[in-house]
């Protein structure tokens, strides 16, 4: 199959434009998850970095660190690709994946801070049991931290806040310690939120030493 071919196959079979799909099949060998960053650095991992308007611009602005960033849809990763080129970063990687199986995948004290921004808010109470930030999620998170790493969790609904920080609050080894946006830039899809009267909020955490007591 000739290189065009192959991109509109795939673009009609991912719902990707032809742009996202060229992206994609150009610059993942550059941009990958298996790249090496070539140095030692600390890691963010971003779970559901959606179009990449914050990841790259977070890289942009915080050299010293390094971000791997996990998307389960194929547009937002074709549209990261292209946006790590336009910059010319060198400290993201780019995943299409379930971010819970990266995560799992680390090794325990391996990262700097999770990003979750702007989870699906499953706001029907039936579906709460499938929102990302549960007791669960906290065991894995803290676990994967490294003393003194950060979680940051940002959302544009209410209830799901609410949830999330009982969660955060109740942790043995993680403290709430700030509900600030700090570097985290206003996307289009908050400014959405923003538009239709939603307000953004921002729960960090702490890994902590030992158990809270």
């Amino acid at each position: 199959m000739e290189r065009g071919d192959a991109i509109r196959t795939y673009k009609a079979r991912r719902r990707v434009t032809v742009g996202q799909a060229e992206a994609i099949e150009r610059l993942l060998p550059r941009f990958g998850a298996d790249v090496p960053y070539g140095r030692d650095a600390p890691l963010v991992l971003e779970i559901g970095s959606g179009m990449g308007e914050a990841t790259a611009a977070m890289a942009a602005a915080d050299p010293d660190r390094d971000v791997l960033a996990v998307e389960v849809h194929t547009p937002g990763v074709g549209a990261l690709l292209r946006r790590l080129e336009e910059l010319a970063l060198t400290n993201v990687r780019v995943v299409e994946a379930d971010g819970l199986d990266v995560l799992r995948a680390r090794p325990s004290g391996s990262l700097d801070e999770v990003r979750v921004f702007f989870p699906d808010p499953w706001p029907k109470a039936r579906h709460h049991k499938r929102r990302l930030t549960t007791p669960a999620f906290a065991d894995l998170v803290a676990d994967r931290l490294r003393v003194g790493g950060r979680l940051h969790v940002a959302t544009d609904w209410e209830s799901y806040a609410e949830q999330a920080r009982s969660v955060l609050e109740t942790h043995p080894l993680l403290d709430l310690v700030g509900t600030g946006r700090g570097a985290r830039p206003v996307t289009r899809f908050e400014q959405q939120g923003l538009d239709a009267g939603r307000r953004p909020h921002d729960l960090v955490a702490v890994r902590l030493r030992t158990a809270a007591g």
